[in-house]
């Protein structure tokens, strides 16, 4: 039984939450409401009449996503592979979801995904240029 790479299972799960980030953006557009509407009726204008916070969450997703399942020109890219870039931008992410209503279930898996790659970035587990491959063991020769 191997070890279990942190960094591949924060990706899978910033994949999900980035996907769902999405389509809840697209379905804010159809229905547009803020969460906390039920404290404060201060943040209803980024809905609507111009949706600002749809917008920054389709943005967000479509970043994540990217992000998450590289490209070829953005595999082994320096934010490509910095594990401490995605602890600064997914917080972010997950901020602009928990604001709107249909957001906060990827809200909730943006939480965990940053959970799960600060533990890995603690143990220090290195993202590999190539994505979904396995860093490479260093021999030990012993005399």
């Amino acid at each position: 039984m191997g070890r279990l790479i942190k960094n591949h299972w924060g990706r899978l799960i910033i994949l999900t939450a980035s996907a769902y980030q999405i389509a809840s953006a697209i379905e804010g557009f159809i229905w547009p409401k803020v969460f906390w509407d039920f404290i404060s009726k201060n943040l209803d204008a980024a809905v609507d009449p111009i949706p600002v916070l749809q917008i920054l969450n389709l943005i967000m997703g479509l970043v994540g996503l990217a992000w998450e399942w590289p490209l070829k020109p953005l595999a082994g890219s320096l934010p490509h592979r910095s594990i401490e870039i995605r602890l600064i931008i997914y917080p972010l992410s997950a901020l602009l979801a928990a604001l709107l209503y249909q957001g906060t279930d990827p809200a909730i898996y943006y939480l965990v995904g940053i959970g799960v790659y600060f533990w890995a970035y603690s143990e220090g587990e290195v993202v590999c240029p190539e994505p979904w491959t396995l860093p490479k063991r260093s021999r030990v020769l012993k005399a």
